[in-house]
């Protein structure tokens, strides 16, 4: 009350929120991002409009364009959705998987956990981000978005590498430039497209096998050419 009274003395509106109004707000805006996931996996982005995607999600244009803003900013909030797994303004690099990456004794282990998530929101992400990709060369709004997406990957990639370097010198030859290049091209969605769909790996098997290209290619071997996790040889 004293904080109304003293709003209301110095001219302000009074704020109000409704926890069940922005439960509704998160549900209708989960709705959009599904509906338009789907649009934008099977038509492209070109073949995607805002108005398709508000029919699918039951909600009216304005709904849509106040939730999510333009159809660039709607693809970057479904890829983002798609990584993380669910809609949580969390950053990749602040959530579980995270730590227990961090908590990872060994390079190799620490690889494992990253390669893990990886492939998880691989599974999600890889389709929609080639959409963006695509789209971006004849699209300059989704151009910028497409841009955000690439140095995301680089990101991730930089830190994979500087926690590989935290457990085990990198492999003679290979500086961290070069580590982080090879690490972001090995994470390219184009690559996991090619192998989970053309070549029809699971997803499983995908995850193991960046894990081991990443042990084989960054980190040192011993006198008998053995991969050597530590270090220490």
């Amino acid at each position: 009350m004293r904080a109304a009274e003293a709003a209301a003395r110095d001219g302000q509106p009074r704020r109000y929120r409704s926890p069940h109004r922005e439960q509704q707000a998160r549900r209708t805006r989960a709705r959009i991002v599904a509906a338009a996931a789907r649009r934008f996996l099977d038509l492209g982005y070109a073949g995607t409009t805002m108005r398709a995607v508000a029919a699918d999600a039951g909600v009216a244009l304005p709904t849509v364009e106040l939730a999510v803003g333009t159809k660039a900013r709607l693809l970057k909030a479904v890829i983002d959705t798609a990584i993380a797994g669910d809609a949580e303004p969390v950053p990749m690099l602040a959530r579980e998987w995270a730590a227990q990456a961090e908590a990872a004794a060994g390079a190799a282990e620490f690889a494992a956990v990253f390669a893990r998530q990886l492939a998880e929101s691989a599974q999600r992400a890889a389709g929609l981000t080639l959409v963006a990709l695509e789209a971006a060369r004849n699209d300059a709004d989704i151009a910028a978005v497409a841009a955000q997406l690439v140095n995301q990957r680089a990101v991730m990639a930089a830190w994979l590498v500087d926690g590989l370097r935290q457990r085990s010198p990198l492999r003679t030859g290979v500086d961290r430039e070069a580590a982080a290049a090879s690490v972001w091209a090995l994470m390219d969605p184009a690559l996991f497209c090619r192998l989970t769909v053309d070549q029809r790996w699971s997803a499983d098997r995908f995850r193991d096998w960046f894990a081991d290209a990443v042990v084989r290619l960054l980190l040192p071997v011993n006198d008998h050419g053995a991969i050597d996790p530590t270090g220490m040889f």
